[in-house]
C-alpha cells in the first residue's frame, strides 16, 4: 500500500494529480507535476553541473535510495558517463572515505544491506530477519555481493569501508543484466582491519580490532554462509575483494557447496580471456606460439592465467601441462620458480617454472629479456611499472608482429601504464586493454584515432549473476564461466571488429549480457546442473547459433528461443509515473 510518507519521499513533484487527493497530499507538494522524463532531465542537469566525481556519486546515491527507477534510467541512458561514477574509479575514493560519507548517502532509516561484525556471526538468522523486516521494498534476495574489505581494488585493507564495493557492484548487476534491484543484497563482513589509520580514526564506523587468524576467519565465514543459505537457499553469492589466500581458500572450499562465484578470480579471468582471444587475432601470432608474462601473481593474476589455460585446452586442444608451459609469473621477489628458495603461496605453485636451471630473474625487465614474451599482463598494482623501456623492448622483441600489453591494475593510480604511453613507445602497434578507462588516442600527425580496450568485469559478472539466478544450477562450473568468455569474444559487430575493438561498445551492454546469459544457461543445462525445469526444457529443444555445448566441451553458443526468454525476464526501470503502481520501487 502506498502511504503518505513513501509517496512523498519517492516521487514528491511526480505524484500524479489524480492520486494526490486520495493520498492526502494536496497542498503539501508543489502544484506542478513532473513526468519521469522531466525528473530525469532535472537530475541530469544537476549532475552535469557537478565537477567532483564523489559529489556526483553522493547525488546519485540519494536518488537511488529514494527513486530506484529514476536512478537506473539515468545510469542506463548515460552508462559511459555514470558507470565510472557508481563504480571504478570513483568508488575507490568513496571507499577510502566511506565512514565519513555513509551518514549522507541515504534518507534516515534507509536500510540497503548487512554490516555483519565478527561478534555477530552467531546471530546471522536474526540479522537476516531484521533485514527483511526493515529494508523498504526488499524481497527475498536472489543475489548478494559479499566482502570483508581486506583487499579493496588496489587500495588495500579498508575494513568496513569496503562496503562501497558490494553496493556499487550490485548496481552494475542491475544496469548490466536486469537483476531486480529489490532482490539485491550488499554485505560487508566487519572482521576488523589491519590498517592502523582506521584503527586510530574516531570517525571510522567499523570494528577497531586487528583481523583474526585463519582458523577464526574460516570458522566465522562458515557460520555466515551457512546462515545465509539457511535463510535464502537459492541466493547466488558473489565473493568480492577478499585478500589473496582467503579469496582462493573460500572459493575452493565452497564452490561446490553453494551457488557462488569469485569475481576477482573467475570474473577477471573470464573477461580478460575474452579480450585476449580477440587480441591474439590482431597480434599476428598463432595461439600456440604465444609466450605470456604476468607482472603480479596474486589471486586476480592467477585467475586470469587459469582462464587463459582453459582457452588453450578447450579451444586449441592441448593438455593442461602444455598450456601452463606458456606462462611465466613475476611477483615482488622476481620470476616465480620452484627453486627460488622461498615458500610459494598455494595458488602460485602450479605456475612456478621448473625449466629455469639456476637462473633467477629479479625484476620485470630481466624476466622480459629471458622469456621474450609476446604478451605482458599487469596485475601488480605498481603504477608505471611498464616503463617506456619495457614497452619499447617488448615491441622490439615482437617486430613485425604486434605486442599485446594489458595493464589491468585498478584504479588509474595503480595502472602499469597508460594507453598513450603504450601507443607512443610501441610505435602505435600495441594491442591494448586496461583495467581502468583511458581516453582515446590520436596518432600524432594523422587523423587516426585508436580506442583502447577496457577489460572491465562489468562485461561478464552481470550475465553470470543473471544466468545463475535464472537457471539455478547446483553450482557454477569453470565451463559455465568459459561459455561466458567465448560468447563475449564472439559478440563484436562487424564495425567493432574492423575498428580493432577487443570488447563490444558498452552502450550495448544489456544486449550483450542477454547473449552471455543465454550461453551460460545452455551450458548449465548441458551439464545437467540446472534446477529450473523451464530452462531445461527450452534449451534442450532449441537449436544453437553454432556448435551445441556439451558437458565436456563448452562453446559459448545459444539459441534465439533462450535469448528471447532471457530478455523477457530482465528488470527495467519504469517508463512513466502515471499510476500508483509506478511508486513500486519504494513501496
Amino acid at each position: 500500500m502506498v502511504t503518505l510518507s513513501n509517496a512523498i519521499s519517492s516521487s514528491r513533484s511526480a505524484i500524479p494529480a489524480s492520486y494526490r487527493q486520495s493520498l492526502g497530499v494536496v497542498g503539501l507538494v508543489p502544484r506542478g507535476v513532473d513526468s519521469l522524463q522531466q525528473l530525469e532531465d532535472k537530475a541530469y542537469a544537476a549532475l552535469s553541473s557537478k565537477t567532483d566525481q564523489v559529489d556526483r556519486y553522493m547525488f546519485l546515491s540519494y536518488i537511488r535510495n529514494t527513486n530506484v527507477d529514476l536512478f537506473f534510467r539515468l545510469v542506463l541512458k548515460h552508462l559511459h558517463e555514470f558507470a565510472p561514477v557508481v563504480y571504478t574509479p570513483t568508488i575507490g575514493d568513496v571507499c577510502l572515505n566511506f565512514s565519513d560519507l555513509y551518514p549522507f548517502m541515504a534518507p534516515p532509516g534507509k536500510i540497503e544491506g548487512m554490516y555483519i561484525s565478527i561478534d555477530q556471526v552467531d546471530s546471522i538468522d536474526e540479522i537476516c530477519s531484521n533485514y527483511m523486516k526493515n529494508a523498504p521494498g526488499a524481497l527475498t534476495p536472489e543475489i548478494t555481493v559479499i566482502t570483508d574489505g581486506s583487499r579493496i581494488l588496489g587500495l588495500g585493507d579498508l575494513g568496513l569501508n569496503g562496503m562501497g564495493i558490494p553496493i556499487g557492484k550490485l548496481q552494475l548487476y542491475v544496469a548490466g543484466a536486469g537483476l531486480d534491484p529489490n532482490r539485491c543484497l550488499p554485505i560487508v563482513l566487519d572482521f576488523g582491519t589491519n590498517t592502523e589509520t582506521y584503527l586510530n580514526d574516531p570517525n571510522y564506523l567499523g570494528l577497531k580490532k586487528h583481523r583474526p587468524d585463519d582458523d577464526k576467519f574460516y570458522e566465522c565465514i562458515d557460520k555466515v554462509l551457512k546462515g545465509l543459505h539457511r535463510n535464502f537457499p537459492k541466493m547466488f553469492i558473489q565473493f568480492e575483494d577478499f585478500s589473496g589466500d582467503h579469496a582462493f581458500g573460500i572459493l575452493e572450499k565452497y564452490r561446490n557447496e553453494y551457488l557462488c562465484f569469485n569475481d576477482d578470480i573467475q570474473g577477471t579471468g573470464s573477461v580478460i580471456m575474452s579480450g585476449f582471444i580477440n587480441a591474439i587475432k590482431q597480434s599476428g601470432v598463432d595461439p600456440l606460439n604465444h609466450r605470456i608474462l604476468f607482472s603480479g601473481a596474486g589471486s586476480a593474476a592467477v585467475g586470469v592465467a587459469d582462464s587463459l589455460v582453459e582457452y588453450l585446452v578447450f579451444d586449441q586442444g592441448i593438455s593442461y601441462e602444455e598450456a601452463r608451459s606458456k606462462f611465466w609469473l613475476v611477483d615482488t621477489k622476481g620470476l616465480v620458480t620452484s627453486n627460488r628458495g622461498d615458500k610459494l603461496a598455494n595458488h602460485k605453485v602450479h605456475f612456478a617454472r621448473t625449466d629455469n636451471g639456476d637462473l633467477q630473474c629479479k625484476d620485470l625487465l630481466e624476466a622480459i629479456n629471458y622469456v621474450k614474451p609476446t604478451a605482458i599482463i599487469g596485475l601488480s598494482t605498481s603504477h608505471g611499472q611498464f616503463t617506456p623501456e619495457i614497452i619499447s623492448r617488448i615491441t622490439e622483441l615482437n617486430n613485425p608482429n604486434r605486442p599485446i600489453i594489458f595493464p589491468l591494475s585498478n584504479p588509474e593510480s595503480k595502472a602499469e601504464c597508460t594507453f598513450a604511453d603504450a601507443m607512443k613507445y610501441s610505435n602505435n602497434t600495441v594491442v591494448f586493454a586496461s583495467g581502468t578507462a583511458f581516453p582515446d588516442y590520436t596518432i600524432p600527425g594523422t587523423d587516426i584515432t585508436r580506442v583502447p580496450g577496457q577489460g572491465n568485469n562489468m562485461y561478464v559478472f552481470p550475465a553470470i549473476g543473471l544466468g545463475a539466478v535464472l537457471a539455478s544450477p547446483l553450482h557454477v562450473t569453470n565451463s559455465m564461466i568459459y561459455s561466458i568468455s567465448k560468447a563475449l569474444s564472439n559478440s563484436l559487430t562487424d564495425e567493432e571488429t574492423k575498428a580493432d575493438f577487443l570488447y563490444p561498445d558498452l552502450d550495448r551492454l544489456r544486449d550483450v549480457s542477454a547473449e552471455l546469459t543465454s550461453a551460460f544457461i545452455h551450458q548449465a543445462v548441458a551439464e545437467g546442473l540446472s534446477r529450473d525445469q523451464f530452462w531445461v526444457d527450452l534449451a534442450s529443444k532449441s537449436a544453437c547459433n553454432g556448435p551445441a555445448p556439451t558437458k565436456e566441451k563448452p562453446t559459448g553458443c545459444y539459441s534465439q528461443e533462450v535469448l528471447a526468454a532471457v530478455k523477457e525476464r530482465m528488470w527495467s526501470p519504469l517508463e512513466s509515473l502515471d499510476s500508483a503502481n509506478a511508486l513500486r520501487s519504494n513501496m
